[in-house]
This record gives structure tokens, sequence and C-alpha cells, in this order.
């Protein structure tokens, strides 16, 4: 199937904007302890690009835009027993499960992000928070780690939701993540 007879659902920036985030929150996981200046730089790109991610989310193209796929908690749980009955509607954007998964994901995101300027700020005096009296920083501390593998489990969750609605709906979503298009809605 060639291009032609594919539509385009993701728009460049928000490809490339998806990708970064995935190396710059895998960068940030990893150096954790041992490389303290490669993993705040990553938290700064993350943050980065949640900031971007929300301006686009009101500017980008149809299926970047919040207000076409956000959705009541209760659409994406009806959503995920259709799927699991066999009966899932095939979106060319984001499903409802898809869309919760987004908004967990960025919540969970940028508040790793802001527990991070906490510890950076409290534990070496540096970063946009560096001078104020933010209190505990062992509370800090355990709330950034927390939120960081709390993340981690919506990323897996996410990976495995992918590769489910990619085998129901016979697409490829990391391909169509990759190069933007998607079958339209009538193949």
């Amino acid at each position: 199937m060639n291009t032609q007879e594919l539509c385009k659902v993701w728009d460049l920036p928000l490809r490339i904007f998806h990708w970064l985030l995935v190396a710059g929150f895998f960068v940030a996981y990893l150096t954790e302890d041992d490389l303290l200046t490669i993993h705040v730089w990553a938290g700064y790109a993350v943050f980065g690009l949640l900031l971007f991610r929300l301006v686009w989310g009101f500017i980008g193209n149809p299926y970047a835009r919040f207000a076409n796929f956000v959705c009541p908690p209760a659409d994406a749980v009806r959503y995920i027993k259709d799927l699991a009955a066999s009966k899932a509607k095939r979106y060319i954007g984001h499903n409802p499960a898809g869309a919760a998964m987004i908004v967990l994901l960025l919540l969970s995101l940028l508040l790793t992000t802001l527990t991070g300027f906490a510890v950076y700020g409290t534990d070496q005096g540096a970063g946009p928070l560096a001078g104020i009296e933010l209190g505990n920083e062992k509370l800090w501390e355990e709330s950034h780690e927390w939120l960081a593998n709390f993340t981690l489990i919506l990323v897996a969750v996410h990976v495995l939701g992918v590769a489910v609605e990619s085998y129901i709906h016979r697409e490829n979503l990391a391909k169509a993540m990759w190069h933007g298009y998607k079958k339209p809605s009538d193949q």
C-alpha cells in the first residue's frame, strides 16, 4: 500500500515529539543515580517536550488537538470492554483508551519533571527551583522516584495497548507513528 492510499494522521512535529520523548524519558530513567548531569538535561528535555505538546494540543493538526480526542474516562472503559469482546471500533486518530493513556502519560511525566526540579533544587541548590524552600528533600526524592516508576508502568501498558490494537485492527501503529500514515476508515 502506498501513501496515496493512506491518510496523513500524525504530523511531523508530533512524531518528532513522540520519539524524542521516548528517548528523553529512557535516558533520564537509566541515568538517575550515576550520571546526574545527563539525567538533569534529559529531564529538562522532557519538560520542554511537554510544553511543546501542550501548545501542539491546541494548534497542531486535528488528530493532535486535545479537543478532538480527550474524552470522559467512561468512554475509555467502554472501549476496553469492547476491545476485550472483539467489537472495538477502529479510530483513525486516538481511540478512547489511547486518549486516556496520553493524558495519564503527559500528567505523570509532568509531575515527574516537577518533582525532579524540586529534588535538584533541594539537593543540589540548582535548577529552576533553586533557592526556594521546598521542605523535606526525602519526600521529593521518593515522590520523583515513584512517579518515574509509575510512568515506566504506563509506558509498558501503552506499548501493550499499541500491540493489541495493531493486532485487532490489522495495522502497525508503531510504524504509523514513524511515517505518519494510517489506512482510511473505509479500509
